[in-house]
């Protein structure tokens, strides 16, 4: 089973680096155009040197996967007006925070009409206790 390993881990690097190629943006691939990538990726992965080429040469720096900003000054990512783009927790997003506060003030306000709408149903129905004088204001007459 151990004779297996060298060629698993290659079948594995290769596989992994194919996919990568794939799944990065055109304009953050380095050093030559994507389909460049692909072609020796697919040539030379048997012998290593196509998905370690990529992984060494052609895949973007680990600072512009995420979004942040572009070290070549591209402009991916950020311009000089903007901040960086970059994933923020919704505890620490103000936007977020304030579309917590506005839903809240409305189920606020939708509760207290409900609240007075009720308080006025319980009001006509006490009336109507107490002010019933026969079987007939009780019940719905039929046609």
């Amino acid at each position: 089973m151990i004779r297996y390993l060298p060629f698993l881990l290659v079948l594995a690097l290769w596989i992994f680096a194919f996919i990568d190629c794939l799944n990065t943006p055109e304009q953050q691939v380095r050093n030559l155009p994507k389909v460049v990538w692909v072609l020796i990726i697919l040539l030379f992965g048997e012998v290593l040197i196509g998905p370690v080429a990529w992984l060494a040469a052609g895949r973007p720096r680990a600072g512009l996967r995420g979004g942040g900003p572009a070290a070549d000054g591209a402009g991916f990512g950020t311009t000089a007006a903007e901040e960086p783009t970059h994933w923020v927790a919704p505890d620490d997003n103000p936007e977020f925070l304030r579309s917590l506060s506005l839903a809240n003030k409305r189920d606020e306000a939708m509760l207290k009409e409900w609240e007075a709408d009720l308080r006025r149903r319980e009001e006509e129905l006490r009336r109507k206790q107490n002010g019933a004088s026969g079987p007939d204001d009780a019940s719905p007459t039929a046609s």
